[in-house]
């Protein structure tokens, strides 16, 4: 039982931080502005059609903003690219400025920028592989937040600080999560929970024999000998 209740504390320690965080701050989300702006047709003067004749192969056209200002956003040859609206400026890949004011663009703090990196392989933890190559922009402020930016797109990929990164080790000790691998290991949180129910089912029936039975044992016994009446 002194085992599996260290198991139990670890339970009881991370379900206690990951129930005390808003959800939703753990996301980041009060680290972004939610920016709406709408497209303005008078803005976009590169057609569809002059697109289509520029990349031929390009599917999935998008039209959206960046920076507020209308783009294409299409895929072409396992590629993704960005183009200006206005004039058929090609925008991706992005670089070091373009990325420092889109992070800035969707940055919602006041902090400075303290740490400019793009990552092309063998992102962190807390960044999927399929967002690369993405800029990862750090801000001095609480929390330390990083904010991931597409270097194809220039979209916003990723929002973190300290909290999200302690919540996410704190939910791998909560599921059991102690290995390496992305999987997690469901065989270890079964076998736990069995020998968990085990323990407490096992702990009810030394309880009983070791303290109720002989509690009625000697109520039995003082009747006998008239010692209750």
């Amino acid at each position: 039982m002194l085992f599996i209740g260290t198991q139990f504390v670890i339970w009881t320690i991370t379900g206690t931080y990951m129930v005390f965080f808003d959800i939703d701050y753990i996301h980041g989300d009060s680290l972004v502005i939610n920016h709406q702006t709408k497209i303005n047709p008078d803005n976009i003067h590169y057609t569809l059609a002059e697109l289509l004749i520029e990349y031929p192969e390009a599917k999935n056209i998008i039209m959206t903003t960046f920076l507020d200002e209308e783009v294409y956003l299409f895929s072409s040859a396992k590629k993704k690219y960005l183009i200006a609206a206005r004039n058929g400026q090609l925008l991706s890949p992005l670089n070091k400025n373009s990325a420092i004011k889109a992070a800035r663009h969707y940055y919602a703090g006041n902090g400075e920028i303290v740490a400019v990196t793009l990552i092309t392989e063998n992102p962190p933890f807390e960044l999927s592989p399929s967002r690369l190559p993405a800029w990862r922009i750090n801000f001095d402020d609480f929390g330390a937040p990083s904010i991931y930016v597409s270097a194809q797109t220039g979209m916003l990929v990723g929002k973190r600080h300290e909290f999200w990164r302690l919540f996410d080790w704190m939910f791998r000790f909560h599921i059991m999560d102690y290995g390496d691998d992305e999987r997690v290991d469901n065989q270890l949180l079964f076998w736990f929970v069995l020998l968990g129910i085990f323990a407490a089912i096992s702990g009810l029936i030394v309880s009983y024999y070791s303290v109720f039975k002989p509690q009625a044992k000697s109520k039995t016994e003082q009747l006998k000998t008239g010692v209750i009446r």
